[in-house]
């Protein structure tokens, strides 16, 4: 066995991700998810899922397809393919579960996770994160996790072109 397919059993499709979010509620576990490309690992991303798993129990992320990155991000992304964010993803000891998304936002996964938190990296009015109001109806709560200043994906493509 491959050291990245010891992780695959974290990647989940969307009835998976249901049938692990009823056990875990079953056994009284708190749900945390948060969500994105994640082309490039750094630091900024490390924050966000380390803060994010401890606001409960279980850190689920919702990911990016390819074709969602490329939509949102450009033509030239995703510079790394799902398979690998996701199995990278997987290896994190902080992530339970990983869930690829195929449209533009991850409204569809949030419906099915209910989720106790939701919680995003960025400078977001947390009223306007999509999902928000699921979560908040469900009883849970929404937190903005702040970026690490000069941390981005954007940022690492253009040092490496040179341009930054």
């Amino acid at each position: 066995m491959k050291a990245s397919e010891r992780y695959t059993d974290k990647i989940l499709d969307v009835d998976g991700l249901a049938a692990h979010c009823a056990r875990w509620r079953l056994k009284g576990s708190r749900i945390v998810f948060t969500n994105g490309c994640f082309d490039i690992l750094h630091e900024g991303h490390l924050e966000l899922l380390a803060k994010a798993a401890a606001m409960g129990d279980v850190l689920v992320v919702g990911l990016n397809s390819d074709a969602s990155v490329s939509r949102l991000k450009g033509p030239e992304r995703p510079v790394n393919d799902e398979g690998f964010r996701s199995r990278l993803l997987a290896s994190l000891s902080v992530v339970d579960a990983v869930c690829v998304f195929h449209e533009d936002t991850p409204l569809e996964l949030i419906s099915i996770a209910v989720p106790d938190v939701l919680a995003k990296g960025g400078d977001y009015d947390p009223d306007a994160i999509v999902g928000a109001d699921i979560v908040r109806d469900a009883g849970g709560e929404v937190v903005v996790v702040p970026l690490v200043e000069g941390r981005s994906t954007s940022r690492t493509i253009e040092r490496i072109r040179g341009a930054g």
